[in-house]
């Protein structure tokens, strides 16, 4: 169906390129009616979309709680479902795909980059990992729970390594053949993996809240192993007794933040993929960068060495606030921790919120022209980081609102007050930082841009000097360079030897910013990921807001927050690569 049409557009793309051979392969008739049928089939899959993920997310919010008569493997049906038409729909795309020739005429080569796709592969390993722990840790007691419980996981590990597959294929594809069909797959792709996230969201913090009570209260125990699938009236006959069976269960609740990051990294590609069905990629003015990772060069290793630092002392305040929280009830050594966990966060974000705004004032000085041209993941790199800033954004607030409005006040009160503070001024200067970055071009753009010009323009009133200055060196060997592919080399290079002195320090210090920023998000990453949530220790917000308020809020607002921090991680990459 999709091939026979695609033929017809390559025929009439044909007659162009024999008129005109350096325009883009686009039918002249074919963009009008086209971007109707786009926005109706955008519109479509977007509806299908919203319907799923509501019915997903009514299900995942009613199995939460105990009197409403929905159970969590009614949720795990649902999303095994889902899982399954993906699957069948991933394998319909790269058969297909790879019958017909035409059926991907561009890629655009901003989707997908190599360090996303690492890091998708990097959490799909470790979401298979606990994948095989909940498999593990509900076949110690099959007998006494749904048998969707034990599949389910199955059925997502299939899901990982399928998609993760795709993924790694297709994230720069311009697909043009069963569009409709295509966007709506893609669509369904993206709510499933918001359904599982959401899912997995649930389950942690449902398993955070039984394990702060569990010591204490015996009922909250009982109803929480009833939670997990049990059938049986007696919770001694299905319960969690040896001690391979207790490594399954927390070893699959310890994972549980990277296939959380999966889920999202993944939802992310997929959308600019959806973004991408029937896209013409323009080839003179997207521009592609073939830029190289150097970690180790053109570098002072400062960024990298107090960034190191911040990660691992901010690895032992981890360690040493989970063993002070967890291992005493003792009010002042829960203050001694609080007051720790604040005193490291308000220094690194103090430390990040002034390297942002001394990265913004380099930036004013840089010399790198803006790059407007059309792309879509920058656009939704742009959007997220806007987006789950507002989680973390949400909790400060509601934070600085109890603490001014309470009383008496004390030590860890006004650090919590300073920590919220700094937690929005670091956001909001790390977002203009990395944004700003992200629409700037490569630091070789306007010197290839400009040689090439010059090579097929000759001279101009605006270079008469530059040209002035290559004529020597290139006049000799003009025919034999662009013969070989490589016009300009020489010229560009002596124009680029002029401007480095003034140039390279900029580079530099960019690059040393956006390294410490990287590893400082990282460890602000790990430390609520892994259990540090003094949002749930502090008893001036839960004495404020109530204990079902509170914990509802953070429970929504902080999985945006450490989405945040990984996605911060990624677009601070590319803007190292970039600087």
């Amino acid at each position: 169906m999709g091939c026979g049409h695609k033929d017809d557009k390559a025929s009439l793309a044909s007659t162009q390129i024999a008129s005109f051979s350096h325009q883009p392969h686009r039918p002249p008739s074919a963009p009008a009616s086209k971007e109707v049928w786009k926005k109706g089939g955008r519109m479509f899959s977007i509806l299908l979309a919203v319907h799923l993920a509501l019915l997903a997310c009514t299900l995942v919010s009613s199995g939460a709680f105990e009197k409403i008569a929905v159970h969590d493997y009614d949720v795990f049906f649902l999303l095994t479902v889902m899982m399954l038409i993906v699957i069948a729909w991933i394998i319909f795309y790269l058969a297909s795909t790879s019958r017909c020739p035409d059926a991907i005429p561009c890629r655009d080569s901003h989707a997908g980059p190599v360090w996303l796709r690492g890091g998708l592969i990097l959490f799909a390993i470790f979401s298979l990992v606990m994948d095989v722990f909940k498999i593990g840790y509900y076949s110690s007691f099959y007998s006494c729970l749904s048998a969707i419980k034990i599949i389910y996981p199955i059925v997502q590990a299939i899901f990982v390594v399928v998609q993760t597959y795709f993924l790694w294929i297709s994230a720069k594809d311009c697909v043009h053949v069963h569009l409709n069909v295509t966007r709506c797959g893609l669509m369904l792709t993206l709510t499933t993996n918001l359904a599982v996230w959401m899912s997995a969201v649930t389950d942690e913090s449902v398993h955070k809240a039984h394990s702060k009570f569990r010591k204490n209260v015996t009922e909250e125990l009982f109803r929480w192993l009833l939670k997990v699938g049990m059938r049986s009236s007696s919770a001694e006959e299905c319960n969690c007794n040896s001690q391979i069976c207790q490594i399954f269960n927390n070893g699959y609740f310890w994972l549980y933040p990277f296939n959380i990051e999966y889920s999202l990294f993944a939802s992310a590609m997929v959308y600019v993929m959806w973004k991408n069905v029937g896209r013409f990629i323009d080839h003179h003015s997207h521009h592609i960068h073939r830029l190289k990772f150097r970690l180790f060069q053109r570098t002072f290793f400062v960024g990298i060495v107090l960034g190191l630092i911040i990660l691992v002392s901010g690895l032992g305040v981890l360690i040493l606030y989970e063993v002070q929280i967890n291992s005493s009830t003792e009010s002042s050594k829960k203050s001694q921790a609080l007051s720790m966990y604040y005193i490291f966060n308000i220094v690194c974000l103090g430390l990040m919120s002034l390297v942002c705004i001394g990265g913004s004032v380099i930036y004013r000085f840089d010399k790198r022209d803006m790059d407007g041209h059309k792309n879509p993941t920058r656009t939704l790199d742009v959007a997220l980081l806007m987006g789950s800033a507002l989680g973390q954004y949400a909790i400060s607030y509601y934070s600085i609102v109890a603490i001014v409005a309470s009383t008496p006040r004390d030590a860890v009160s006004a650090l919590n007050l300073t920590y919220a503070l700094l937690m929005i001024a670091q956001h909001t200067f790390q977002n203009i930082f990395i944004i700003e970055g992200l629409h700037r071009q490569p630091p070789k753009e306007d010197h290839r841009r400009d040689s090439h010009q010059k090579d097929l323009y000759g001279l101009t009133f605006a270079n008469i000097n530059a040209v002035s200055l290559r004529v020597p060196d290139s006049g000799s060997t003009l025919d034999s360079t662009a013969a070989s592919g490589a016009e300009g080399t020489h010229p560009s290079d002596f124009i680029r030897s002029l401007t480095a002195p003034k140039m390279n320090w900029r580079r530099k210090f960019l690059r040393e910013i956006s390294m410490f920023l990287l590893l400082s998000n990282i460890i602000l990453w790990i430390m609520p990921a892994f259990g540090a949530r003094p949002q749930f220790d502090n008893d001036t917000e839960l004495n404020f807001y109530g204990d079902s308020m509170w914990p509802a809020i953070v429970d929504i607002c902080l999985p945006f927050g450490i989405f945040y921090r990984m996605h911060a991680v990624a677009s601070l990459l590319e803007v190292y690569i970039m600087s």
